[in-house]
């Protein structure tokens, strides 16, 4: 296995905590794994994005200029990164913010409605993990228990009264894909 996945969105989104679970998730499951943030001066507000490469194998090199995957939380993101993506690839879409229709037949677009999902859920904030749960049902690179096994090492202290709500957030974006 070698893959990556791009996960963009404005800052504040938390597309670099789900980076950052997808990673730890990785190595604790025993892939080779490296993360790579960027944003822009602004952060809250701003655009970012992060690359999660992972492989059975040592990662060579963690610049990605067309990514097999990317998680896209709102409609700048998917306009940027539609075209970037490789053929055979996976784009899941937050179909919350984004209105754009796909324009391309040789990736497969998973469609979810992430912010509406998290609302519903209690918190419009954890769109981020409901597009992780979402991102590792289309692309089984991890296990779901993975995840929440992470999450329980990275939500300590005053985070853990997020922990419940998270692994909720997980379960349906994981649910959400057919």
């Amino acid at each position: 296995m070698d893959s990556n996945v791009l996960i963009a969105g404005f800052g504040g989104q938390g597309v670099l905590f789900i980076g950052q679970l997808l990673a730890n998730a990785c190595m604790n499951e025993g892939l080779n794994v490296t993360w790579s943030p960027a944003y822009g001066a602004e952060m809250r507000g701003g655009t970012v994005n992060c690359t999660v490469c992972m492989s059975d194998d040592e990662v060579a090199c963690a610049f990605v200029d067309k990514p097999a995957n990317v998680i896209a939380l709102n409609g700048p993101s998917f306009e940027r990164f539609e075209e970037k993506i490789k053929p055979g690839g996976i784009m899941v879409v937050n179909s919350s913010l984004v209105k754009s229709m796909p324009k391309r037949n040789d990736i497969t677009y998973k469609f979810v409605p992430m912010t509406d999902i998290a609302h519903k859920s209690g918190n419009e904030k954890m769109a981020n993990i409901v597009s992780l749960g979402a991102f590792i049902k289309a692309f089984p690179v991890v296990t779901k228990e993975g995840i929440v096994a992470t999450m329980k090492q990275k939500l300590t202290g005053r985070k853990a009264q997020m922990l419940e709500g998270n692994i909720n957030a997980l379960e349906e974006g994981f649910a959400s894909i057919n």
